[in-house]
């Protein structure tokens, strides 16, 4: 079984996903061991959110679910890469594929992503 270090981030380890096929950075987000634990488990990204402060099973509001198709660890066996197939075209509850999707020029932020959905629809906001 592969061990985590927990311990360092209060509980919770940075997890990045990114697209398996193309190697664009999806969104950055927390695991705690249980949600390590049942990606592993379900082969579906399951996070951490600290806004809610509970289990994020991706795609469970919107539909867009990632299916982890590899995992890598770092050195100090406290940050994950999941290599993911984003179901429904978008990472971002923003409706982006990405949240990478704004690009520092100057002292602004220019939004250089299409949106793929309406956030209002999908969450009845």
């Amino acid at each position: 079984m592969v061990k985590l270090d927990f311990a360092k981030g209060d509980g919770l380890v940075p997890a990045i996903a990114q697209d398996w096929k193309t190697g664009e950075i999806l969104m950055l987000a927390y695991i705690n061991e249980e949600a390590w634990n049942e990606t592993l488990k379900t082969g579906n990204a399951t996070y951490w959110t600290r806004s809610r402060k509970k289990i994020w099973r991706k795609g469970e509001s919107s539909g867009n679910v990632q299916k982890v198709k590899e995992i890598y660890v770092d050195c100090d066996e406290d940050t994950v890469i999941f290599k993911v197939e984003q179901i429904g075209g978008a990472a971002c509850h923003e409706g982006f594929r990405t949240c990478f999707f704004r690009k520092v020029e100057g002292n602004m932020l220019k939004i250089i992503g299409e949106r793929v959905f309406n956030p209002d629809e999908v969450y009845n906001k």
